[in-house]
């Protein structure tokens, strides 16, 4: 007997038949033995259109208020598979994040779990029942419903799996596994056996949409087995759904379970068209002056990523004294523009910036591999496969085992298909 996580995604959820057969497979693990939880995603699209009924009402809508409207979702959906399992003779009960409870802190709309109390769940294991919990929401002090952010579905089935000390999380999605780009861009893309976690939390965390940032991070700490695979692999009939452990998905694991064997130097590229570029004219460049600019965006829980200053230039002179003034530029989500804005205007005085200009139309492109450890080029090989194409690069930012560029986003097609012939990562044709 195994304790399993199951997680469906939004396309896995998106209608009563599609819950249906979410629930044969569900029903399939249970009749093996194991203990299963499961943890649903809000049917697809049906969070955009909560989010689109927020900014509709307010631009600057009241993140607590947000959190109320878009955890109605998963809501719906545990309740929903809850029903069907019942309708096929299993027994289940959704268990909503205030119910098991799921402890947030209070940081709404990007809220991070600090506990969960298991109680309930040990309830439902021990009465033979599986638990169904609604992915993204938790509780915060003072009781008010809190969410973990976009994709944070699949940081609520971590987290449970590590709680309950899981034997596995299966994520399940609308794609087979994790793949060395997006297949729908480059249709010669490998599927991968094996990602390492920090690969999968760096290609998670520039554009790769298949697991949020956060539950791999999660899943690396706790050391919790992951998962990727495909809830349209198989017949998904009470006798024909497969077993999670017979599909050929995708294990995020440690890197001392893959074989050098099966190493290479890049094992993915990633892309991100969900990026806003920030620039401030005219900066200060004194002591103090940079900090000053991401305190405010700190403080508002805007997450920054790539940022790039100006070398200084005298700016004005009287005399024997002179004043000198860079640029900065950076990066925010496209989604947190508008709150970055108001952010900044709001601290304007204090970081003496001459002008603020932004810029929606661009795209990160990244290229991730443990590999890049122990060999030289690969930065080279990016920036000249890139130059060759025409392909301007506006800023760039990296780390042990990725670099990232930031382009125009008409471009991000052709760099993608571009980078990823040059280091090797397209199939052998059939």
């Amino acid at each position: 007997m195994a304790r399993i996580v199951m997680k469906f995604g939004g396309t896995s959820m998106a209608g009563i038949e599609r819950i249906r057969s979410v629930a044969a497979r569900v029903k399939r693990e249970a009749a093996a033995g194991n203990q299963v939880a499961v943890v649903v995603s809000a049917m697809a699209g049906e969070t955009d259109r909560l989010v689109g009924f927020c900014r509709e009402a307010s631009p600057l809508y009241d993140p607590r208020e947000y959190d109320v409207v878009v955890s109605a979702g998963e809501q719906i959906t545990s309740g929903l598979l809850a029903i069907a399992l019942q309708a096929i003779n299993v027994p289940a009960r959704s268990l909503l994040g205030w119910q098991l409870p799921i402890r947030t802190d209070t940081a709404f709309a990007k809220a991070r779990i600090d506990t969960i109390d298991t109680d309930a769940l040990e309830e439902s294991f021990a009465a033979g029942a599986v638990a169904v919990i609604p992915g993204f929401q938790g509780v915060a002090p003072g009781q008010r419903i809190t969410t973990l952010g976009r994709g944070g579905s699949d940081t609520s089935a971590v987290a449970v799996a590590a709680a309950i000390r899981a034997d596995r999380c299966d994520i399940y999605t609308d794609v087979d596994g994790v793949y060395t780009t997006d297949p729908r861009i480059v249709p010669r893309a490998r599927k991968l056996a094996k990602v390492t976690y920090e690969e999968m939390l760096e290609l998670a965390s520039v554009g790769a949409k298949v697991l949020q940032t956060r539950s791999v991070g999660l899943a690396m700490k706790e050391k919790v087995r992951v998962q990727v695979l495909s809830s349209f692999t198989g017949r998904a009939d009470g006798d024909g759904a497969p077993m999670a452990d017979t599909l050929p998905g995708t294990m995020i694991v440690g890197e001392e379970e893959i074989d050098d064997v099966e190493r290479q130097l890049i094992t993915g590229i990633a892309h991100d068209k969900n990026e806003a570029k920030i620039t401030l004219t005219r900066v200060p460049d004194q002591p103090g002056t940079v900090a000053s600019i991401f305190e405010p965006l700190a403080a508002a829980n805007i997450n920054v990523d790539m940022i790039i200053q100006n070398i200084a230039h005298q700016s004005a002179s009287n005399g024997a004294s002179s004043t000198s003034a860079t640029d900065v530029t950076f990066t925010v989500p496209a989604a947190d523009l508008a709150r970055s804005i108001e952010a900044l205007n709001q601290a304007r005085e204090t970081i003496g910036f001459g002008e603020l200009i932004h810029d929606t139309r661009v795209a990160k492109i990244s290229v991730v591999g443990v590999g890049m450890r122990s060999h030289a080029g690969v930065a080279s090989t990016m920036f000249t496969t890139l130059g060759a194409r025409g392909i301007n690069i506006q800023a760039i930012s990296t780390s042990e085992i990725k670099v990232s560029v930031l382009i125009h986003e008409d471009e991000t097609e052709l760099a993608v298909r571009v980078l990823h012939t040059a280091y090797g990562l397209d199939a052998e044709a059939a």
